[in-house]
């Protein structure tokens, strides 16, 4: 590459997760009494050197951290890696920012980093979205089949679009039909 085309690139982007993560590595560090000195020494341990120059760096948005610098940064700090990427906030209805998905409150932005729901549910699509965020984004055997129902009252309609939802995920070993029974005995009544 030339020194032209090199200058010519722009800057690294730095948008609201790179922020929450600089934050957060910052937060956790002191939380645990750590120098950047001592955790680089934890981080070149792990396997993944990083200087404390670079830890410092971090902390200022002035280098971004890879997918592996995160992980090994959670594994360090003992917290999940959405304990990194999520801004620590002090009360769920404060309004975040995620990239990408824009503003939402903390409970929210919470439930999706922990795999717990889609970040944003779109009103009348709410259990379809359930289920395919269960379907396509968590393993089978961490499923919890207890999100996909929708509580509260529902027509003949969609109790029918329920039932067949249902049966469908269990047709692919999605879920057990059994267990889906049980916790949406509503959408099977007259079987």
């Amino acid at each position: 590459m030339s020194d032209e085309t090199r200058r010519a690139r722009p800057a690294a982007q730095y948008g609201p997760t790179a922020e929450a993560v600089a934050q957060n590595v910052q937060r956790l560090r002191k939380a645990r009494s750590l120098s950047i000195y001592q955790l680089s020494a934890l981080l070149k341990q792990a396997g993944r050197p990083i200087t404390p120059a670079a830890v410092g760096k971090i902390e200022r948005q002035q280098r971004q951290v890879t997918v592996d610098d995160l992980a090994t940064l959670a594994v360090i700090f003992g917290v999940s890696p959405s304990s990194l990427l999520l801004p620590f906030t002090k009360s769920d209805q404060d309004l975040v920012e995620v990239s990408g998905g824009g503003t939402v409150s903390a409970a929210e932005a919470w439930a999706w980093g922990q795999g717990r729901r889609p970040l944003r549910l779109k009103p009348g699509e709410e259990q379809t979205q359930q289920l395919e965020h269960q379907l396509f984004g968590v393993p089978q055997w961490l499923r919890e089949p207890n999100y996909l129902v929708l509580r509260g009252e529902r027509d003949a309609a969609q109790l029918a679009e329920a039932r067949r939802k249902y049966e469908f995920l269990a047709s692919i070993g999605g879920a057990s039909l059994d267990r889906l029974r049980q916790l949406d005995p509503e959408a099977f009544e007259g079987d």
